[in-house]
């Protein structure tokens, strides 16, 4: 049996799970938060699957989907009100959590939905800002509560950082897990601290290219030609951890000693962790041990997949280098990278 999935919040982020699940197959509900009027609620109902039809269309345009389907995706999504919520929760076995970020509105959201489901129900808040660990407290039977935070387009983006809190049940964790990866989404698992695992990295990446501009290092239009066609790339056909591992973890080391001096600047210093594995000989790849264990690892047969990972890449952004000699060829499906 399908469980019942619920966006409470009607926002750009409900609307992304909604159109996720619907172009998955399932039944969802879009649930308004706010207690409105007739003629407010019919508007937002209104514009809300107008918006879910847009994005459906986009994906016809793009090959996506046939055009015959726009109307069964938006079919699938029920826009319903406050007023209503309480009846339909029950109902309901997994609730996203997406109102604005204002501890004041998650509380209460999350009171509320905790109240009317049922005590099995999952409720997981996609809270970009407050951790689990501090909103587990507004859920009656806080063991079914954790955070899952989607990246928008919620409907484009695989992945969604799932964060529990330390009394979240470990069967909520997984069945969480299992639900999202039946849609066709990667969920990955963090502890909850701030800024989860991507929203981390790329405060980090888009201050640095700010600072770039700001000290004349390079421009805009260049640092983004240089993500598109060498940063991006790279690190979507290798995980930043796995490309330590295949560089070396004493080249880190020696490449951040050498730009915290250049820069004057200890921001860009290794962290200890880097250094201690330095010492116990735990290079990455060529020492078999690093941040992965490469010891059981076919190492001729792993280079040729993370090869065939980033020229499926260069051939999708057209940017395959030009060989004399080049034929053309459809690149084999590359497998995943190591666990």
């Amino acid at each position: 049996m399908t469980t019942l999935v619920a966006a409470l919040g009607a926002g750009r982020m409900g609307r992304g799970i909604a159109l996720c699940y619907a172009a998955a197959g399932q039944r969802v509900l879009l649930l308004d938060s706010k207690p409105r009027g007739a003629d407010a609620f019919n508007a937002l109902r209104h514009q809300a699957l107008d918006d879910i039809r847009s994005q459906a269309t986009a994906l016809v345009d793009l090959g996506l989907v046939p055009a015959a389907t726009v109307d069964h995706i938006v079919a699938r999504v029920q826009v319903a009100g406050r007023d209503e919520a309480a009846t339909l929760l029950p109902q309901v076995g997994l609730l996203f959590e997406g109102v604005p970020e204002v501890m004041d509105n998650k509380a209460e959201a999350l009171a509320f939905a905790a109240v009317h489901m049922a005590a099995d129900a999952i409720i997981a808040s996609t809270s970009s800002t407050f951790l689990s660990t501090t909103l587990a407290g507004m859920v009656a039977g806080p063991e079914r509560f954790l955070n899952a935070h989607w990246l928008n387009p919620a409907h484009l983006i695989p992945l969604v950082e799932v964060s529990p809190h330390p009394g979240t049940a470990p069967e909520v964790t997984a069945r969480l897990r299992e639900l999202l990866t039946r849609i066709g989404k990667v969920p990955v698992l963090c502890s909850a601290t701030p800024g989860y695992i991507v929203p981390r990295l790329q405060v980090l990446i888009m201050n640095e290219a700010a600072r770039m501009i700001e000290s004349g290092a390079a421009t805009a239009e260049d640092i983004d030609l240089a993500i598109r066609t060498g940063f991006g790339l790279r690190y979507a056909a290798m995980g930043v951890v796995e490309f330590i591992d295949v560089g070396g973890n004493d080249i880190l080391f020696h490449a951040s000693r050498y730009l915290a001096e250049a820069l004057n600047d200890q921001r860009y210093a290794s962290p200890p962790i880097i250094g201690e594995y330095m010492a116990s000989n735990r290079n990455g790849l060529r020492s078999g041990q690093g941040f992965y264990d490469w010891t059981q690892r076919d190492v001729p047969a792993y280079r040729r997949e993370s090869t065939a990972r980033f020229v499926a890449l260069l051939q999708t952004a057209g940017r395959l280098p030009m060989l004399a000699d080049a034929v053309a060829v459809t690149p084999t499906p590359a497998p995943p990278p190591p666990p």
